[in-house]
């Protein structure tokens, strides 16, 4: 859980935006939108089967683009 310390001279708003830093580091927000749904066992399997390949092809791409120079 994100967790920040105001301090006493420090802006409300300053705190606001370290905090929102730290919940977005910490990735809060997209965790929060993959569990909002239940989603079948299989799909997952699918859905990181995915994921994957698009990482591969993508190191591959950079690899391709880095030889070609």
């Amino acid at each position: 859980m994100a967790h920040i310390d105001v301090y006493h001279d420090e802006d409300l708003e300053k705190a606001i935006k370290r905090f929102k830093r730290k919940v977005e580091k910490e990735g809060i927000i997209r965790e929060f939108k993959k569990r909002q749904y239940f989603r079948k066992p299989s799909i997952l399997k699918h859905e990181q089967k995915k994921e994957r390949v698009r990482k591969e092809l993508k190191k591959i791409r950079k690899i391709e683009k880095r030889n070609m120079y």
